[in-house]
């Protein structure tokens, strides 16, 4: 069953690239973040309510709730993720294999500058799971930081 979920969710990141391909070449990079930027803020609280009614969760659950979640989005399925919680209020997210990114490394391309994208994606999917829940970037190309990992995200929970 693992093997089958991982096979869908590179294709569910195929069609994703292949999308965003289509519309970098027609507008041109600005404007295709942008538009990925929009897509990712609609898609993430719909994936997020998914997998809480999946996993039997209610809104409001916080930083536990927020990492039984992170671990069931289409894409913890093919890269390579790590889940760190420092303190009871803080969550720390790493992504320490990118498929997306690795590709582009292979390939001698520059890291895809996915921050924008990446900050409405996470704050949405975690304001989804719980409200209280904040989002600070640790870091995300295109900042160029040396790191062992592509991109870092901090989630706190507001009292």
């Amino acid at each position: 069953m693992q093997l089958q979920i991982a096979e869908l969710a590179k294709r569910w990141l195929a069609m994703d690239g292949l999308w965003f391909q289509a519309a970098e070449q027609k507008f041109g990079i600005d404007t295709a973040i942008e538009l990925d930027t929009e897509v990712w803020r609609l898609f993430s609280p719909l994936e997020a309510k998914r997998i809480m009614k999946l996993l039997g969760l209610e809104p409001g659950g916080g930083l536990d709730a927020l990492a039984k979640c992170l671990n069931y989005r289409c894409y913890s399925y093919i890269n390579v993720q790590e889940i760190k919680r420092p303190s009871p209020d803080k969550l720390i997210l790493k992504m320490i294999k990118c498929r997306v990114q690795d590709a582009r490394h292979r390939k001698n391309m520059t890291p895809f500058p996915c921050k924008q994208v990446g900050i409405v994606e996470y704050e949405e999917f975690a304001k989804t799971v719980d409200p209280r829940i904040t989002l600070k970037c640790i870091v995300c190309p295109p900042d160029e930081e040396e790191r062992s990992f592509w991109c870092g995200w901090e989630f706190s929970l507001l009292a």
